[in-house]
């Protein structure tokens, strides 16, 4: 078929609706109305006779067809970005102003963005990054994976894809200074069972790491206060006779500004990874590629900035005092992130 023949700006409103799945969604990212995007939508459907976007349930769906066109389409879009503006391609894009969305986990936020940021600056004056919450499309949904650049979350929040871990962490006790029970900077597993609990909001107790590891070691937790996500418990515990798990870089980073003490925990290693997932329609996206190498290194200043403590004696090691808690899945709600987990020895 000649390409004179067809409207190339109704490619722009395809990628969208095909990215979206949903007209008013796609006209709000291209600025136009609804009656011009249901028009555009309609010369699509003569054009490929298919309906391309169906009404299923209460939401709509892509047809096959638009399904199979989705990678075709995002590809054709990069390369004709790439033939208007060739500077857009790295190492050029350092400098070409390119916008980068990243969906982050409230402890990668916490702990990552600084050392993110101040590398970018340091390469690429000119690039924006947009630091996201994660929304509940992204768990499972490509199309929620789309609209961003990069993912970082715990390794297991997407059933598929191939994450790679960037960096791991260790969870440890917070608790206020003037806290009897701290005691030259530990507490007990006798001290954890009679001192309440703030936790990060985990409503199974199949899902919560700290629970699983207590549990076994037979230390029955009493929770008093729950909190979405790990960044408000230092300032929770904080003068209160409170304790709370927290992973070490994030304690160690809020332990100052809550004026909260962070303790050895007595029931040995639990480990968190956390991952980076991009959409593989990006894999050949050489800014993509320029960014992922920034996060990697990004990661190694994190691992760099916080030593790993030197390992039990063996006299005094118990058999429980290394356990790797892997991220098998998370449940995101509005209010919360659930997660599942495996215990390793």
């Amino acid at each position: 078929m000649a390409l004179g023949s067809v409207d190339l700006n109704l490619l722009v409103v395809l990628h969208l609706i095909l990215e979206e799945g949903n007209v008013t969604h796609a006209g709000k990212r291209v600025g136009m109305s609804q009656p011009a995007m249901s028009s555009a939508l309609g010369r699509l459907r003569r054009h490929y006779k298919d309906e391309l976007l169906i009404r299923s349930g209460s939401g709509y769906s892509l047809t096959p067809l638009a399904r199979s066109l989705l990678p075709s389409v995002q590809e054709s879009m990069r390369l004709i970005g790439q033939a208007l503006d060739p500077g857009e391609g790295l190492p050029e894009a350092a400098t070409s102003g390119r916008k980068f969305s990243i969906s982050m986990s409230d402890y990668s936020i916490a702990v990552l963005s600084e050392p993110l940021l101040r590398r970018v600056r340091e390469l690429a004056p000119g690039v924006r990054l947009e630091l996201w919450p994660i929304a509940l499309s992204i768990q499972e949904a490509d199309r929620g994976l789309l609209q961003h650049d990069l993912l970082i979350a715990p390794v297991g929040f997407r059933s598929g894809g191939q994450p790679e871990v960037i960096f791991r962490d260790r969870l440890v006790c917070m608790v206020d200074p003037g806290n009897p029970r701290l005691r030259d900077g530990r507490l007990s597993l006798e001290d954890l069972g009679a001192l309440p609990h703030a936790v990060a909001a985990l409503p199974h107790a199949e899902l919560d790491p700290v629970g699983q590891v207590l549990g076994k070691l037979g230390v029955a937790r009493q929770v008093l206060v729950t909190t979405a996500g790990w960044l408000p418990l230092p300032f929770v515990v904080a003068g209160t006779d409170l304790v709370a798990a927290v992973p070490e870089r994030l304690a160690r980073r809020m332990a100052g500004a809550a004026g909260v003490a962070v303790a050895e925990p007595p029931f040995g290693r639990v480990e968190l990874a956390e991952a980076a997932w991009w959409h593989p329609m990006r894999a050949a996206d050489p800014a993509l590629a320029w960014l992922h190498n920034i996060l990697l290194q990004a990661a190694e200043s994190v691992l760099a900035g916080l030593p790993r403590p030197a390992p039990d004696g063996p006299l005094n090691r118990p058999p429980w005092s290394y356990l790797i808690i892997e991220m098998t899945g998370i449940n995101i709600t509005d209010s919360s992130i659930t997660c599942n987990s495996r215990i390793h020895h």
